[in-house]
């Protein structure tokens, strides 16, 4: 089977006779990639499960608003990081607990029975919660999603060199974290 372009979903998606069969292939298409996007960032399952509701709701009832300047996966990724920031913001908001919100994550993640790494991924886990927001978000598209800084600036609305910063100081604070269990 093709996968559909954008030059051929998109125009499908912003048409009201097409858009419900257009969103299904959207949603087929992109689901696993947000989802592990998401789940980078909120770290657990359920929660991931829940943002990547909402981020297929929200692109549902934006679509009009789709101006297909970008690509559809900047705008559905930008659309999954925004969300995953609203809810860690609004998580820790709620959270009386500090320590629960971003100590512990390691002993979390090994208890999550849809976790299937190991200690050492669970402590790399850790180390990249104990990042600011931004550089948490720029290591896991570069890291784990090997994006490409060009892409990760389109959904990002930031600059390449920014990004690379980020990047690199991310880095250094993880190596820093992990060399404190030496």
């Amino acid at each position: 089977m093709n996968t559909p372009s954008d030059k051929t979903l998109v125009p499908q998606l912003l048409d009201p006779r097409t858009r419900r069969k257009a969103f299904e292939q959207v949603v087929h298409l992109y689901s696993q990639q947000l989802y592990w996007q998401i789940r980078r960032i909120v770290l657990v399952h359920d929660d991931a499960d829940d943002v990547l509701q909402n981020v297929f709701l929200k692109a549902w009832n934006n679509i009009d608003s789709f101006r297909n300047d970008s690509k559809l996966s900047s705008w559905l990724y930008r659309i999954a990081v925004n969300e995953s920031i609203d809810f860690i913001r609004q998580k820790k908001k709620t959270t009386l607990d500090i320590s629960e919100s971003d100590a512990g994550i390691a002993s979390a993640l090994i208890a999550d029975e849809y976790f299937d790494g190991n200690e050492i991924q669970a402590r790399l886990q850790e180390a990249i919660a104990t990042l600011p927001e931004k550089q948490r978000i720029v290591f896991n598209m570069k890291y784990f999603e090997e994006m490409k800084y060009s892409d990760m600036s389109d959904i990002l609305g930031t600059t390449v060199g920014a990004l690379k910063a980020s990047y690199h100081i991310a880095v250094n604070k993880i190596c820093d974290f992990l060399r404190s269990f030496d």
